[in-house]
């Protein structure tokens, strides 16, 4: 595919992902959260047990959705590739830093667009924050920072993910006693679109995700390494559909006061979106990116998604996720924390290597 191709289908996902997610909202999922990779993931994590925030606890079946859109796609093209092994301990670390920064904010990058096509101000915070980190995140990768090489896998590592992902589609269809659910106008886990529809935007948004690699952390990176603006032009699809679609249907809302499910800290907002901005650039992509790559069989990613589902059950655990009361002040620690930890291995995975090389 030339450049010029590529640029168009990336545009036209984006465009058609934008669409989805509000249409995802009409349907019944909260207010600028037609998709959301933190949010769901911290739903399916009390679902599972993990935390007991009763108000967010759902199995959102566009998680298994996104898994499994990019296997199929990437199986039908020969492009899943079982493969791992680059310091996967690391990626989970970074992975549940990267969470907390996001519930610090309450969204990922996705929610983030999604907000701001929604009118909420509040996101513009959390977009400088984020830009701020990827810069952060960029400035090392100019200084050779790398993790280790990836290798092989069996067919079975690369896989544990999708299959992963039926076994919650499963648990979400048979209901067992041990899996929780938000009662409907109990909190942002009782307000979801009907399963089908969910998965099937899932799969969509999945498959568009992988064959045109879309990015948000990616788009920023790129820009600023190398003047490449291929990628970040699909989000902005994203968020040019998804402002369309929020006027026409009535959804747009702006304004800092009264948003759903957010907080008007800018100062946090901002520091959130830095910590994940900062550690997606180390994992080599935001949330969404992550799923996709699980689904393609890449085992490190899948364990970043491990990290990310549990600094969600951390975050409700010890009371570090923000809400519509503001950040926490303990949410305010964990975050600072997180910004050194993540600080710390970008320095060790970039200074100490360069070291050994000479």
């Amino acid at each position: 595919m030339n450049g010029k191709k590529e640029k168009i289908s990336i545009i036209l996902a984006g465009l058609c992902i934008g669409v989805i997610s509000i249409a995802l909202v009409l349907l019944g999922n909260p207010a600028n959260m037609g998709f959301c990779i933190a949010c769901f993931l911290r739903d399916i994590s009390g679902a599972l047990g993990l935390h007991q925030a009763a108000a967010v606890q759902y199995i959102r079946p566009e998680i298994p959705g996104l898994v499994l859109g990019s296997f199929l796609v990437s199986f039908v093209t020969r492009e899943f590739s079982p493969r791992g092994g680059s310091s996967p301990m690391l990626r989970f670390v970074l992975g549940f830093f990267v969470m907390i920064g996001c519930l610090m904010f309450l969204g990922c990058p996705f929610r983030m667009i999604l907000r701001l096509a929604g009118g909420d101000g509040n996101a513009l915070f959390g977009l400088a924050g984020f830009a701020a980190g990827i810069l952060c995140g960029v400035f090392f990768l100019n200084r050779g920072y790398s993790l280790k090489r990836t290798y092989r896998q069996p067919v079975l590592d690369g896989s544990a993910m999708p299959i992963l992902q039926l076994a919650l589609l499963a648990l979400l269809i048979a209901a067992p006693v041990f899996i929780r659910f938000t009662e409907t106008g109990g909190g942002p886990g009782g307000s979801h679109a009907p399963l089908i529809a969910s998965l099937i935007a899932g799969l969509l948004v999945g498959a568009l995700a992988q064959r045109t690699r879309l990015c948000m952390v990616g788009g920023i990176r790129d820009v600023a390494l190398f003047r490449e603006w291929k990628l970040l032009m699909g989000f902005s699809a994203i968020l040019v559909s998804a402002l369309a679609v929020s006027l026409l249907t009535g959804k747009f809302s702006p304004g800092f006061q009264g948003q759903p499910v957010t907080h008007t800290d800018g100062l946090w907002n901002a520091l959130g979106m830095l910590l994940a901005g900062f550690g997606c650039v180390l994992l080599g992509g935001c949330p969404l990116r992550q799923l996709v790559l699980s689904g393609e069989g890449n085992a490190d990613s899948a364990v970043a998604v491990l990290g990310l589902a549990a600094g969600a059950a951390f975050a409700h655990n010890f009371g570090l996720a923000s809400s519509a009361d503001g950040p926490t002040a303990n949410g305010k620690i964990a975050v600072v924390i997180g910004i050194v930890a993540v600080a710390g291995i970008a320095i060790v995975n970039t200074f100490t290597k360069r070291e050994e090389k000479a």
